[in-house]
């Protein structure tokens, strides 16, 4: 017979094995005034990741397999939302396809052990646009006119330029993120997603360098580092005479890092943190 105890016992393990710290216990506290800084726990930070990996499982879901989360992987405190767009691809190159299928997986992955390592405490999946977020994101940078559409999953190449718009946010959000957890057995959970993400970004990177998309990538990233006005970290992946496949300061050779709130101002396409873009109702949680 299983009792409370022994699945209690049983999610304790599996935490520990995915190297994060048990947080099935709610922090309450006051409100906070509008403007002020917020204090925030490792709750709020693992939630915050699992929005953006929301996100990314139901971009990559979708484009491999033609369908999204289930019921059973977005439920949770705040309120919940359903997704518009997304659309099996139909891929004419089997590596950019079996690319997609691993990612997918990995990111389906990422938001099972946060729920887990989150328990109650994990928040549901928000309303999420992957239709005309992209269209939007791509007007800003200049990749389609400003009357134009830009569909992600037409075809191979605008699916892996969709996916450069927030491969390398995801990177750089985990490292942002990573210094304000409290809990070392969190630290070290989030360090392991943050290599993936880091796989992830570099293997987009790739295919893009390998198919001369210097131009666009740039473009992209020049339009990220617009709307988080005073910065300058964004890069693309090089030219025909230099690759730049990892995304990193030349002078350190480390990535940079990213603020909640300048993820926010990339994840909602404008400089004010107002929700909307791929969050057009905002994240669920603390952070947002």
């Amino acid at each position: 017979m299983v009792t409370d105890t022994s699945l209690a016992a049983g999610r304790r393990a599996f935490i520990r094995s995915l190297g994060l710290g048990a947080m099935g216990v709610a922090v309450a506290g006051a409100a906070t005034p509008a403007g002020a800084q917020q204090a925030v726990n490792d709750v709020d930070i693992f939630n915050f990741a699992l929005n953006l990996e929301y996100l990314e499982a139901e971009f990559y879901q979708r484009a491999a397999f033609g369908q999204g989360l289930q019921a059973s992987d977005v439920d949770g405190t705040g309120t919940p939302g359903t997704v518009s767009g997304g659309r099996q691809i139909a891929f004419s190159d089997a590596n950019i396809r079996k690319i997609a299928v691993e990612l997918a997986n990995d990111e389906l992955a990422h938001v099972r052990t946060l729920r887990a390592a989150l328990g109650s405490n994990r928040v549901a999946r928000p309303a999420i646009d992957i239709n005309l977020s992209f269209t939007l994101a791509a007007r800003a940078a200049g990749l389609v006119g400003p009357n134009d559409t830009f569909d992600a999953y037409a075809n191979d190449m605008n699916f892996l330029l969709a996916a450069f718009i927030f491969e390398d946010v995801g990177v750089s959000a985990y490292l942002g993120g990573g210094p304000l957890l409290s809990d070392p057995a969190n630290l070290s959970g989030a360090a392991r997603i943050l290599a993936v993400e880091g796989y992830h970004a570099g293997a987009i990177r790739t295919e893009l360098y390998v198919n001369g998309f210097y131009s666009q990538t740039q473009a992209i990233a020049n339009a990220r580092n617009n709307l988080n006005p005073g910065t300058n970290i964004d890069q693309g992946i090089g030219d025909v005479n230099t690759a730049n496949l990892v995304f990193t300061n030349p002078t350190t050779g480390v990535t940079p890092a990213r603020t909640p709130q300048q993820v926010l101002n990339i994840v909602y396409l404008n400089a004010d943190t107002r929700p909307t873009g791929f969050f057009p109702n905002g994240l669920n949680g603390t952070i947002r």
